[in-house]
């Protein structure tokens, strides 16, 4: 019975030993093992195997990219506003020595060194700088930042800048700004389009003006050349078809009742070619054997009914 207790104890000692001995780091974890309470080495992923009551494990260190919400901190601007920012970090361990050792809280003094440094930053600029140049601010932040913390094993990878919160009275201001500011490009952008529409208008009236007068134009153009080649075709006609007086005298003749039309003509004027036109008519009659004052039927029958009555002044 003595010698089974016994073997008992020594097998739930060989495995509190085994399991002292015996250590298993996950993926992306690190070991930190001291030796009598100095630092010995670094376990990496896997299994390993310390010393019992030699060697001790600290507490695994997270290599995995790490994210931190810092609360809002009240900074000062350059023009005298006060504003609360909040700010994200995003940071690696890239040294378990280092981040064991160098530091005694990572996280806290990762979070003072950015109030620190976010109020040396902000401090220089204005609240409007402050609000539209977020991503100078963050560039300068991580450069800062990881300059300071590259001793501690730690990496600063990004930080963000995730709101930037005015006084409320500050803010009420800047939506008066804005307000008005959109006002003001509203009405010069109803300016401009009225001053647009203005000018096409006036550019069509323009266009419609050269181009009726560019119509008259050729109408008059096209219609005098039209009268000029119809005068050109009557003289040349006229000229080709070689008529004698007598022809002449009796179309003159037969422009006279047409002359004496109308209700406005009260007083029909015989010009003095008449004497003349009549003179070439019995000129041609004669010719012919016959006078013009005959009367016979084949005379009456030749003369116009405007020659056969006297004209009256």
């Amino acid at each position: 019975m003595v010698a089974l207790i016994v073997a008992v104890v020594v097998v739930i000692f060989a495995l509190f030993v085994a399991s002292r001995a015996i250590r298993i780091i996950p993926q992306a974890r690190a070991g930190v093992v001291e030796r009598l309470g100095r630092y010995h080495r670094t376990l990496e992923p896997g299994l390993a195997v310390v010393t019992p009551f030699v060697e001790r494990v600290r507490p695994l260190v997270d290599l995995r990219e790490q994210v931190v919400n810092f609360s809002p901190q009240s900074v000062i601007t350059d023009d005298n506003v006060v504003v609360a920012i909040e700010t994200v970090l995003y940071f690696t361990i890239t040294d378990p020595r280092s981040a064991t050792y160098e530091v005694a809280s990572p996280l806290q003094a990762i979070e003072q060194l950015t109030v620190t440094t976010l109020r040396n930053v902000i401090g220089g600029l204005t609240l409007e700088a402050t609000l539209t140049a977020r991503e100078n601010v963050n560039a300068e932040l991580r450069t800062v930042l990881d300059e300071a913390t590259g001793k501690w094993g730690i990496r600063i990878n990004r930080v963000e800048i995730k709101s930037v919160d005015p006084p409320p009275d500050i803010r009420t201001a800047m939506e008066k700004q804005m307000r008005a500011e959109r006002d003001r490009r509203a009405a010069i952008l109803t300016a401009e389009g009225e001053r647009q529409a203005a000018i096409l208008t006036a550019e069509g009236q323009k266009q419609a003006a050269v181009l009726e007068a560019e119509g008259e134009k050729q109408s008059a153009i096209l219609k005098a050349e039209g009268d000029a080649q119809a005068i050109d075709t009557v003289f040349k006609a006229i000229h080709e078809g070689k008529p004698d007086r007598a022809l002449l005298s009796y179309q003159y003749l037969q422009m006279l009742p047409q002359l004496a039309e109308g209700d406005a003509n009260k007083v029909f004027v015989v010009p003095s070619e008449f004497a003349q036109a009549f003179g070439g008519i019995g000129q041609a009659l004669a010719g012919r054997g016959e006078s013009p004052g005959s009367g016979g039927a084949h005379g009456d029958a030749q003369l116009p009914a405007a020659a056969k009555r006297p004209p009256q002044d």
